[in-house]
C-alpha cells in the first residue's frame, strides 16, 4: 500500500485544476470598527482555547476536534511548539500541524495558531534543546545583581533570528497547504511574553541601551504621531517638555514606583525600555512569518491588574495597552494587541483593549458561567471580532454555558457584523451586585434590569430559577425596532424626545435566524406580550415600551424581534 503524507495531500488538493485563492485572511476598517475577513466575508470568532499540551500529539486530539464542533465553535485557537517543530536546527517538522489541519477541517473549523516560540508566560519554555543549552549564542536576561533569568533576553541577535526563521518556515507550509481553505486565519506570535522579577533586563547590552539616547525610529514616531498617541504616554511625555531626544528618563521621566495604587505606572521608563526591545525582536519574528503568509499576526499579554499590578509582577515588556504605540512604532507586522483575562471584572480589560485601530480580540478568558454572559456584552458592546475562554477541551458540551452563548451567537452573527462601527448595536452584563444598565439606542433610553428568581402573584406561581449573571445583545435592526437576544433581564424603553404619546408594542416576536432571514417560532401577545403601555392594569409606566424575555425550559437564550409604536 503507498502511503501519502498528510501535507502532500493538502498540496494536491490545493493544486487541483481550477482552484481559485481568494485573497488571505486579513483585516479590514469597517467605519470605526475593524473586521476579521475569511474567504472574502466578515467573519466573527467564536472560539475556544485548547490547553498547552493538547494539540501535542494527533492520538490525544482525535476526539478533541469533535467536542469542538458540539460546543458550536467555529474556531479552535491552539499551540505550534517551536521545540516540536525544529528539534533539530535547520530541520523542520510539520506532521502535527497538518494533523491540526486534517482534524479542524473534518469538522469545518478554523485555526488561530499560537506560535510557542522564545516565550510563553513569559519564560523560554519552548524553544528547542539546542537554544535552550546554548547561554553564549542564546542569553539569558538578568537581573539587577548580574544573576540569570531562565528566560532569553531580548538582547540576543541569535535567538531573535533563529526563532524568525523558525516561524517563517511554519507560515510558509501553512501557506503551501492551506492557502486555498484558510482554516489558519490568524497567528499569535510569541505568548504572554516580558520580564518577571525585574522591570528591565540588566545584561551589559541592555544597561548600555538604557542609558543611550530613545532610539530614533520610536521618537520619530511620537513625533510624527503627536496629536494622535495614546494619553499615558502623551501625559509623561509632556511632563518632560516633548523632548525629541534624550535618555529613558530625559524622555518619560524619572521611575516612579507606586504600590499602593496598581493602576499607576509604576517603573514607566523601564517598561517602555523594555517594550521596545520585546517589540522589535517579537516584530523580527512576525515580518518574518508575514514575508511567508500574510495573515493577521498580534501579540498577547498577562494583562495589567489589581494582584499584578506594576512590570516585573506582571510580564514587564508584554503589549499592555498604555505600551501600544511603542509596539505600533517598532513592530509594524503585528496588527494588534490582544489581552489574556482571568479576572471578575473583565469588562474594565477589554475597553482598555478597545483603542484606535486595535480591535477587540480576545484569545484567552477564564471559563464558566460569568464568561458565557460576559461573551455576548463583548460581542455587542466591545464589537469583539474574538472571543474564546481557556481550556475549552475540559468540558463536555452539554455542561459547558459556552455552548447555549455560542448557539445565539451563531445565528446572529451575520447581523451582528453589520452593526460593527455604525453605533446600532449595544451589549448587556449584569449580575448579582450590577443589577442594573442603561444606555441610549435608536432615539430611546434603554434601561435593562436583571430579573429571574420566583415569585408568587395572585395565587399562581411565576418565574424561574435564573442564573446570578445576564447577558445579551440590542440591535437597533430598524427605525423604532430591534432585535435582542439574551434571558434574565429586562428592557424598557423611553423616548429621548418625550412627549403626551403612549407607547406600545407594535409587534414581538420570538424565532430564530436561518440563513439570516428571520423565522418566527412564536408571535407573542397577551399573557406572553410583555410590550408597552400599563396594559390598564396601572403598574407600568404608559410613555414606556417593555420587554420581558419568555422563559426557555431549556435554558437558551431567546432571540426576539420588536417594534414600538406611539398614540395619543
Amino acid at each position: 500500500m503507498i502511503k501519502i503524507l498528510p501535507s502532500l495531500v493538502f498540496l494536491i488538493g490545493y493544486l487541483q485544476p481550477g482552484a481559485q485563492i481568494m485573497s488571505s485572511p486579513h483585516l479590514e476598517k469597517k467605519g470605526n470598527a475593524i473586521q476579521l475577513i475569511v474567504q472574502g466575508k466578515p467573519f466573527l470568532v467564536r472560539g475556544g482555547e485548547l490547553h498547552n499540551s493538547s494539540t501535542s500529539t494527533a492520538e490525544y486530539m482525535r476526539g478533541i476536534w469533535k467536542k469542538m464542533a458540539d460546543k458550536n465553535l467555529n474556531t479552535v485557537i491552539t499551540a505550534v511548539y517551536w521545540e516540536m517543530v525544529e528539534p533539530i536546527e535547520g530541520k523542520f517538522n510539520f506532521v502535527l500541524v497538518d494533523s491540526m489541519l486534517a482534524g479542524a477541517r473534518q469538522q469545518n473549523l478554523h485555526l488561530v495558531l499560537l506560535w510557542f516560540g522564545s516565550w510563553k508566560n513569559g519564560y523560554s519554555t519552548y524553544p528547542p534543546t539546542w537554544v535552550k543549552k546554548d547561554f553564549v549564542k542564546y542569553p539569558r536576561a538578568k537581573d539587577k545583581n548580574g544573576k540569570s533569568f531562565q528566560m532569553l533576553s531580548t538582547f540576543g541577535e541569535s535567538s531573535a533570528k533563529a526563532d524568525a526563521a523558525a516561524f517563517g518556515a511554519l507560515m510558509q507550509h501553512i501557506k503551501e497547504v492551506d492557502e486555498h481553505q484558510q482554516t489558519v486565519i490568524a497567528a499569535q506570535v510569541e505568548n504572554e511574553m516580558g520580564l518577571f522579577g525585574s522591570p528591565r533586563d540588566y545584561t551589559d547590552a541592555a544597561s548600555k541601551a538604557f542609558a543611550a539616547p530613545v532610539p530614533g525610529d520610536l521618537m520619530k514616531y511620537l513625533s510624527t504621531h503627536k496629536n494622535d498617541i495614546q494619553p499615558e504616554i502623551d501625559s509623561a511625555w509632556k511632563a518632560n517638555g516633548y523632548k525629541t531626544s534624550g535618555s529613558w528618563e530625559d524622555v518619560f521621566g524619572k521611575s516612579v514606583f507606586d504600590k499602593t495604587n496598581w493602576k499607576a505606572l509604576s517603573y514607566l521608563p523601564e517598561e517602555l525600555f523594555t517594550v521596545y526591545h520585546y517589540a522589535k525582536y517579537v516584530g523580527t519574528v512576525a515580518a518574518e512569518g508575514k514575508k511567508a503568509y500574510a495573515i493577521p499576526m498580534y501579540v498577547n499579554a498577562w494583562i495589567k491588574q489589581d494582584i499584578f499590578g506594576y512590570p516585573g509582577r506582571y510580564p514587564s515588556g508584554g503589549p499592555i495597552p498604555h505600551t501600544m504605540d511603542v509596539w505600533r512604532a517598532v513592530a509594524p507586522a503585528l496588527d494588534f494587541i490582544a489581552p489574556d483575562i482571568y479576572i471578575k471584572d473583565a469588562l474594565y480589560t477589554i475597553l482598555q483593549y478597545r483603542r484606535k485601530g486595535n480591535p477587540v480580540f480576545i484569545p484567552e478568558f477564564r471559563p464558566g458561567l460569568q464568561s458565557a454572559s460576559e461573551a455576548l456584552w463583548a460581542y455587542g458592546e466591545a464589537e469583539a471580532i474574538c472571543f474564546s475562554p481557556f481550556g475549552i477541551d475540559d468540558i463536555e458540551a452539554a455542561d459547558d454555558p459556552i455552548t447555549k452563548t455560542y448557539a445565539g451567537i451563531a445565528q446572529m452573527q451575520n447581523l451582528i457584523l453589520q452593526q460593527h462601527g455604525r453605533g446600532t448595536m449595544h451589549g448587556i452584563y449584569m449580575d448579582t451586585i450590577s443589577k442594573g444598565q442603561e444606555f441610549d439606542l435608536g432615539g430611546y433610553r434603554v434601561t435593562a434590569q436583571k430579573t429571574g428568581g420566583i415569585s408568587t402573584f395572585a395565587g399562581f406561581t411565576i418565574g424561574s430559577k435564573s442564573s446570578p449573571f445576564a447577558g445579551g445583545i440590542v440591535i437597533n435592526s430598524g427605525k423604532d425596532e430591534f432585535v435582542v437576544i439574551g434571558k434574565d433581564f429586562s428592557l424598557s424603553f423611553t423616548p429621548l424626545q418625550m412627549d403626551d404619546s403612549t407607547l406600545d408594542v407594535e409587534y414581538l416576536e420570538e424565532g430564530h435566524f436561518v440563513n439570516d432571514q428571520w423565522v418566527m417560532t412564536r408571535k407573542l401577545n397577551g399573557d406572553e406580550g410583555t410590550g408597552g403601555g400599563d396594559y390598564g392594569f396601572g403598574f407600568g409606566n404608559p410613555r414606556k415600551a417593555a420587554l420581558r424575555f419568555p422563559v426557555s425550559p431549556t435554558g437558551d437564550y431567546t432571540i426576539v424581534k420588536m417594534k414600538i409604536y406611539k398614540y395619543k
